[in-house]
């Protein structure tokens, strides 16, 4: 697989450590920032899927002294299944790559794209109230990633492992048939997480596409 040409280098800051993250949270936070904004900036050889080799990731100096089975242990036990860990069958060595989340471009994501029959019934995405006035007159927005993000239902309803932050107290709820059928693409990530790049890839998805908003009080 050949090293990915990403259209764009992260203007993500760095991740903030608090006193009271373990090690584990630490080495996550660095590894999401990594594989999802930063490896470009930091040096780092990215193949066409977004990954990168083991060997060179624990380099990094905020991820030198993880092991490789705590590596691997991290991917096992994030809650939002946020990584993919594998060894390449051809050259016999390890690749970790972040499944969603980029701001990076990365030629071959894999993503399963979703039709009118395949998408999920419930396509939301969970903002905060005092944004929505914007997003009903502007669209959703990509902002600085590659897609927008939707879930398949509420932050920690069963099945939602991924795709809207606890802090949400604003749901969009999306007509992905009637956006489907306007030539928008939608996509599912590993982790379950819907993925748009809005109509015609432009990054947005207009508020006509929206079904209803909910509040949580």
């Amino acid at each position: 697989m050949s090293s990915s040409t990403a259209n764009a280098s992260s203007t993500k800051k760095a991740p903030r450590n608090y006193p009271k993250d373990s090690p584990e949270t630490r080495a996550s936070k660095q590894l999401a920032y990594l594989l999802r904004h930063g490896a470009l900036e930091k040096g780092l050889k990215l193949r066409d899927d977004g990954s990168i080799l083991v060997s060179e990731v624990l380099k990094y100096p905020q991820l030198k002294s993880i092991t490789f089975a705590q590596l691997q242990n991290i991917v096992d036990t994030n809650d939002k299944k946020r990584f993919a860990l594998y060894e390449d069958a051809e050259d016999k060595q390890w690749y970790i790559r972040a499944v969603q989340g980029h701001s990076i471009g990365i030629k071959e994501p894999g993503l399963k794209k979703l039709d009118a029959l395949t998408v999920p019934a419930c396509v939301v995405h969970g903002t905060r109230r005092e944004l929505v006035p914007v997003i009903e007159e502007k669209g959703l927005s990509k902002m600085g990633r590659t897609h927008i993000h939707f879930a398949t239902g509420l932050a920690k309803e069963e099945g939602v492992i991924s795709g809207m932050r606890n802090s949400a107290n604003a749901f969009i709820y999306i007509d992905s048939k009637r956006a489907i059928a306007d030539g928008v693409e939608f996509f599912m990530s590993d982790n379950g997480v819907v993925l748009s790049k809005g109509l015609d890839d432009s990054g947005i998805l207009p508020a006509k596409y929206f079904e209803r908003i909910e509040y949580r009080k």
